[in-house]
């Protein structure tokens, strides 16, 4: 089971990747969501806040990845409105 949860951990993480490289390298962030990302960014602190309390690897694992996607998407979000 542990290796379902890895595999769906590096499924739904890496999908931000390309979204997050292509953001990066365009700078171009008009159509991208400010409320939803703020709100996915924030959704993805609280899993991992729970992954942290439970103590469940794949979970810790993924959501500090993608949050650092999401972070740094809202980030070029906001310095490039």
């Amino acid at each position: 089971m542990k290796f379902i949860g890895l595999l769906a951990a590096a499924l739904t993480t890496f999908s931000f990747l390309p979204q997050a490289i292509k953001t990066i390298r365009d700078k171009d962030t008009k159509s991208i969501s400010l409320g939803m990302y703020s709100m996915f960014a924030s959704g993805v602190l609280l899993w991992l806040v729970y992954g942290l309390a439970i103590k469940d690897f794949p979970i810790i694992i993924a959501n500090v990845i993608t949050l650092i996607f999401a972070v740094a998407i809202l980030f070029m979000k906001l310095k490039y409105k």
